[in-house]
């Protein structure tokens, strides 16, 4: 084992791997509660959805560790399961079945661009400000979802929306407070599983105040996989009316699992000339896990940055990968536990608020002195939470980009895939408004 995963070269040893999988599980433990209370609004069932959740990220986290030797975990992403929830199925009106048989197509689609290499192709076509642009709107939409769910913004008849007149009355959006704050403190002060040690204290107080039922038992066997599992509807998602959903689903995984790889590659120290060694495996890892995760009903599969958790821990091979997919099959019997804590927005709602806060971060990193950069930037991040959805706002910002760098006169630079994309993003919104 320690030959395989070359514990000498990377002077690491099982414990401090051990340590280093555990911590990186409980750094983002918080999916299994977060993910099937957001998919289940689709109608899909929650305890199957639980299961698809574990199973999934085992599994993801698992060949990532045996085939690409990194001490990174896969999960079904944050930003893509809320996209799957409130814009396709609810927004849209699209089954949660045909949805998934687009995360399908879309890992599909990204293991043959990972094999073929045009992976790196439509990578270095997609300017930067678009890249960071799309992940800060995917963290202010996440966020305005955990807001929203917790009851802090409300409707407003005036103003579209509001801080809720009950924020110091109402025991729930209390709750939801306390764990926002108790989060943000342990995040300020870099403790380990900040956001899933906040989920657990909300859940302890809410239990003492008698706002969170107690669990009528720890244990049991794992729910039935069986109302998800292998549902998908391939042959709905084919159809090109949904074009867009299968994009977005590709768009995000591909850079979201790009910059997280390459940031803990980065942590780790093993990015060599500013490339990364066995890069191929570690993308066609992740592909296989979100047709995985699509076939056991779950939305797309990805890399988690919270991985970095292990990595500082001391990880440094794939070992830190196998231990905590173990932890994730190990979390199927505590059903009964997720299945109440995830009943309460309360819980989940400081999660999805934090992680919003981590995905914005990138918003330092566009050139907002640059017009013909951050207008694009500022239309994509703006308006996934304002017409809530994911889609939209990469479609309008594929499609101000190249008008933008036109009249500026830098037309020359924006590659052809650009401008191909912006078409179809142009009569994808003529399609929609018939």
């Amino acid at each position: 084992m320690a030959r395989y995963f070359q514990f000498d070269k990377y002077g690491t040893n099982v414990r401090t791997e051990v340590l280093a999988g555990i911590t990186t599980f409980f750094a983002m433990a918080y999916i299994l509660l977060v993910n099937p209370d957001m998919l289940s609004k689709t109608g899909m069932d929650f305890g199957a959805v639980f299961v698809a959740t574990a199973v999934a990220s085992a599994l993801g986290t698992l060949l990532m560790g045996i085939i690409a030797n990194y001490p990174l975990a896969l999960a079904p992403g944050m930003g893509l399961n809320a996209y799957f929830t409130f814009t396709i199925c609810l927004g849209m009106k699209i089954p949660w079945q045909t949805a998934l048989g687009a995360v399908f197509i879309s890992g599909v689609v990204f293991l043959l661009l990972t094999v073929t290499k045009v992976r790196e192709m439509i990578i270095n076509s997609i300017p930067p400000s678009l890249k960071f642009a799309v992940s800060a709107g995917i963290g202010l939409f996440v966020s305005f979802i955990g807001l929203k769910e917790s009851g802090i913004v409300v409707a407003n008849p005036a103003t579209f929306v509001g801080l809720s007149p009950k924020l110091a009355s109402d025991p729930m959006i209390l709750l939801t407070l306390f764990g926002l704050i108790v989060t943000i403190i342990l995040m300020v002060r870099n403790v380990k599983g900040a956001i899933f040690i906040g989920m657990m204290s909300t859940a302890i107080v809410g239990i003492i105040t008698n706002q969170v039922k107690v669990p009528t038992s720890f244990f049991s066997l794992p729910p039935s996989i069986e109302p998800t599992f292998l549902k998908m509807d391939i042959a709905a998602a084919m159809d090109v009316g949904i074009f867009t959903i299968i994009f977005a689903f590709l768009f995000v995984d591909l850079f979201d699992n790009a910059g997280t790889l390459v940031g803990v590659a980065n942590q780790a120290g093993f990015l060599k000339d500013n490339k990364l060694p066995r890069a191929g495996r570690a993308l066609t890892t992740d592909s296989i896990a979100a047709m995985a995760g699509a076939s056991l009903g779950t939305s797309t599969v990805t890399s988690y940055i919270e991985s970095s958790a292990g990595v500082a821990t001391g990880g440094r091979t794939g070992f830190t990968s196998v231990v905590t997919a173990f932890c994730f099959l190990a979390s199927l019997f505590f059903f009964p536990i997720v299945k109440v804590l995830a009943s309460v927005p309360a819980i989940t709602a400081p999660a999805l608020i934090i992680v919003g806060v981590l995905m914005a971060s990138s918003l330092k990193d566009i050139n907002w002195k640059e017009l013909s950069e951050s207008i694009p930037a500022f239309f994509t991040i703006i308006m996934m939470p304002l017409t809530f959805s994911i889609a939209t706002g990469i479609a309008l910002g594929f499609v101000l980009y190249p008008i933008t760098k036109l009249v500026s006169g830098e037309g020359k630079k924006v590659h052809w895939i650009m401008y191909v994309l912006a078409v179809v993003f142009v009569v994808r919104f003529i399609y929609l408004n018939e």
